[in-house]
């Protein structure tokens, strides 16, 4: 049903396109029709490219994939979680092998893609691609197909291993790289030898943009207000931290006005480039599980998940992340669910923005800006190792993760390793029933 609607919804959006003549929103949806036309041609190139790799499969095994290039996070945390499960030797096959990679349209990040090309191997989308497709098709093609060493799946990017706290990055700056982006800090205005922290609030501007042959109205329930988080900001800057607003595309500019706050999403200064190198470098990120946070995630930065919808994927791997969720009101009985009913009901593993509250008759409700500046602070405490936490802290985590479920879902969780805030949890610990 939700399927059917969202095609109904991208079909209006479309006709309307076309009536008012909006080519910057039809151009990538004509490519990426191109795209498919062109690898429609070379399926005969690709058959016989399958049958060439089925034949040398005893002495080499050829794998292919492509990867999720259109979405920064999944750019960022699929190749890496992959890179440390083949370090691991997770499912990595016993015989000679050579996986090959393949771009899906558009491509995120220039620079990424960039580094990308350092360690693995990438070929062009239109001879791969139709490989990848008719290996699909004939019986046998699992052994070429590129499984995720972690999750069964390439377009995933869950650490079930705790791979991330294992080995380290595998993605490094050139020296000249490394010279650019400090000059690139200068430029945008962080001072040399400054702390500095990503802040990435999550909205509907990237996908409706840049991925528009889609409808993508069932991801509004995890938007933010860029507004809240102007608290916490300050708070950071009264701590010596510079605060840099990230974002390819956002809807509107912070309302603060700071030389150490820098709207570097909204002030004209953001590349590709400065993207890649801020989520590098920053002392920590702050984000709500979208996007841009995979970046600081490969270069395993700390990162504090705020306002994370669903709450049952949330990344547990590390003592690096810390989460809080969004408040989820029951319209009918007026009040909000504890974290089992959370669960037990399934807006914990996911859900829908519809006009029925999400499907279930749920309400969520942002943090106030208090609520984040004090999870934001705790991070800033946890990641210059000054936190402490109190029996009564260490009992609530324990009776949260308690609750928490690990499996029963397309994701998994690993080693529970992360926090939830525990202010979030002092204020709600009767959620905890």
């Amino acid at each position: 049903m939700l399927l059917n609607r969202n095609r109904i919804k991208q079909a209006a959006m479309m006709a309307h396109h076309i009536r008012v003549g909006n080519w910057a929103y039809l151009y990538p949806i004509m490519i990426k029709t191109i795209q498919k036309l062109q690898n429609f041609l070379f399926l005969p190139v690709g058959l016989l490219f399958v049958l060439l790799i089925r034949i040398i499969r005893p002495w080499l095994l050829v794998r292919v994939n492509m990867m999720s290039s259109e979405r920064l996070g999944h750019f960022a945390g699929n190749p890496e979680v992959y890179l440390c499960g083949l370090d691991a030797g997770i499912d990595t096959p016993k015989t000679p092998f050579v996986d090959l990679w393949y771009h899906n349209w558009p491509i995120c990040n220039k620079q990424l893609a960039r580094m990308w090309r350092r360690v693995l191997h990438i070929g062009p989308a239109w001879v791969l691609g139709p490989i990848s497709y008719m290996n699909s098709l004939i019986p046998g093609g699992g052994m070429h197909r590129i499984k995720h060493n972690t999750a069964g799946d390439p377009n995933e990017d869950r650490d079930i291993h705790n791979l991330l706290d294992r080995f380290p990055p595998h993605l490094e700056f050139l020296p000249e790289e490394e010279a650019r982006g400090e000059a690139g800090l200068r430029v945008i205005g962080i001072a040399a030898g400054a702390p500095f922290v990503c802040l990435n609030v999550r909205d509907d501007s990237y996908l409706q943009n840049h991925l528009p042959w889609w409808n993508w109205s069932y991801h509004d329930y995890r938007n933010c207000n860029i507004q809240n988080y102007i608290l916490a900001a300050q708070e950071l800057v009264k701590r010596g931290y510079y605060v840099v607003r990230m974002g390819a595309a956002v809807r509107e500019a912070m309302n603060v006005s700071h030389p150490m706050i820098i709207d570097y999403a909204a002030n004209g200064m953001r590349s590709d480039f400065m993207d890649i190198y801020l989520g590098a470098k920053c002392a920590f990120c702050i984000s709500n599980g979208t996007g841009f946070d995979g970046v600081p995630y490969i270069f395993r930065r700390p990162i504090v998940y705020v306002d994370h919808v669903p709450l049952g994927i949330i990344n547990t791997y590390s003592s690096k992340f810390l989460a809080t969720t969004k408040k989820h009101w029951l319209r009918k009985e007026k009040r909000f669910m504890t974290f089992r009913e959370i669960f037990e009901s399934g807006a914990g593993l996911g859900m829908s923005s519809r006009e029925d509250g999400l499907g279930i008759g749920v309400d969520v409700i942002e943090s106030s800006p208090e609520e984040i500046a004090a999870v934001v602070l705790e991070m800033e405490s946890r990641s210059k190792g000054t936190w402490q936490a109190t029996e009564e802290d260490d009992e609530l985590q324990r009776r949260f993760w308690a609750i928490f479920p690990k499996t029963g879902h397309q994701f998994a969780h690993g080693e529970i390793r992360s926090h939830i805030g525990a202010d979030f949890l002092r204020k709600h610990r009767d959620w905890l029933n």
